[in-house]
């Protein structure tokens, strides 16, 4: 349902209503320990919604936060935004109980958002509803009224998909920033980069070790540290000479330890637990690890053809001839994108999967089980990165919904 501009503003205006942006910000102090981690090239975030939680180890050098539907769900679930919620409802008066909730879910992303800049003064990433991830032109309404909000603080979140890449790249066509979310490989950043020249993107390197790890594949170690830095290349080279060069997120960081492999990424989004952790763990001494390459041990038995592990960290032919194309003629629909992936070789980037295999992959939480795909990763059919982007758009969607009841049941009251 379509939102008259009367509305919108009355929405903006609520989202502000009680922010100071330029009172309230914490005092923070420089920290030696991070200085020296920003001198090897790094810019640092901090993955979370707490405010409590970042208060205790923002410094200066910390410049953005990162929250996601996840951690926005968790915000929510304390019931700190429950008289919000149902103070909101008298502003979308007359619009359907739908409607009603995806405003709600905004109106909460962005006066967390705004909560966030307020007490940090830095960044904010704020993320879209889950149900507009196939929706073009939603996302692109719903990314331009972010940024109409806090354009001196907001980033959009905007994840992966074959509709997330055309409003992405939208988005960049406004001059809207754009954290380009759920990348779980160089090519996944190769094809976003060239494409749509989103000011961010991620690889979720975390999950890449998991995955080979907890299925006994390999011992997981170095696995996302690879195909981070390999992205960063590839980003790098892609975006060198654009206005506004893409940075490369080192994401879903998962130990202390990752740190020093990681050393001069453009960019690392740390939760708490790790920030808290790395104080106390590692020296702080730190050395640019941009140039390393890294060695990925499988266990007896499991070849790297099997899994496909190249997808990770290196452009194919078959992605290279697809980014050319989507590059020279852009498409409008994610029909288009799908279809010329499966046309130019590279099907395993967007495969066309039926409602039960989607239904699987949610099923087996954010690591599909290998065990079940392996055949079609080896056949070519899907890959890892793949999997673990749909498997990874599956978690929000669940507590995305998580969040959406306890609206809906606020709102009835």
């Amino acid at each position: 349902m379509a939102l008259s501009s009367d509305r919108v503003d009355l929405i903006r205006n609520f989202v502000h209503e009680g922010i100071d942006l330029q009172h309230g910000r914490i005092e923070a102090e420089s920290d030696p320990f991070w200085k020296a981690l920003c001198q090897a090239g790094s810019e640092l975030w901090l993955d979370t919604g707490d405010i409590d939680a970042a208060a205790g180890l923002w410094t200066d050098e910390f410049t953005a936060l990162t929250t996601n539907n996840t951690l926005l769900n968790a915000e929510v679930q304390k019931g700190i935004y429950d008289d919000l919620i149902q103070k909101a409802v008298n502003v979308l008066t007359g619009l359907d109980i739908q409607t009603q909730i995806i405003e709600i879910a905004f109106i909460l992303n962005a006066r967390h958002g705004l909560r966030l800049a307020q007490r940090f003064g830095g960044s904010v990433s704020v993320e879209l509803h889950t149900i507009l991830a196939h929706d073009i032109e939603r996302s692109v309404s719903y990314g331009q009224r972010y940024y109409e909000i806090c354009p001196e603080h907001f980033i959009i979140k905007v994840p992966l998909t074959p509709s997330g890449l055309i409003a992405m790249r939208r988005l960049r066509e406004d001059g809207i920033p754009v954290n380009f979310t759920l990348g779980f490989s160089a090519r996944h950043n190769f094809v976003a980069t060239a494409f749509g020249a989103p000011s961010y993107v991620n690889v979720f390197l975390g999950r890449l070790n998991s995955y080979i790890a907890d299925q006994q594949l390999g011992d997981g170690k170095l696995v996302g540290e690879k195909a981070v830095l390999a992205s960063q290349r590839v980003v790098k080279e892609l975006s060198q000479n654009n206005r506004e060069p893409t940075l490369q997120i080192a994401a879903s960081l998962r130990t202390a330890d990752q740190l020093p492999y990681l050393a001069g990424i453009d960019v690392f989004t740390m939760p708490v637990n790790v920030a808290a952790a790395a104080k106390q763990e590692l020296s702080g001494e730190w050395k640019s690890s941009l140039e390393k390459e890294y060695t990925v041990n499988l266990n007896d038995g499991i070849s790297e053809s099997d899994l496909r592990t190249d997808t990770f960290w290196a452009i194919s032919e078959s992605d290279r001839r697809l980014t050319d194309s989507l590059v020279a003629d852009a498409p409008q629909t994610a029909d288009e994108i799908v279809d010329r992936a499966h046309d130019m070789g590279a099907g395993d980037l967007f495969p066309r999967l039926s409602d039960e295999e989607l239904a699987q992959i949610a099923d087996d939480g954010k690591i599909p089980k290998h065990e079940i795909w392996g055949d079609q990763i080896k056949s070519g059919e899907l890959a890892i990165d793949t999997l673990l982007n749909l498997a990874g758009l599956a978690s929000f969607e669940s507590d995305q919904q998580e969040l959406d009841d306890r609206i809906e049941k606020l709102i009835a009251r």
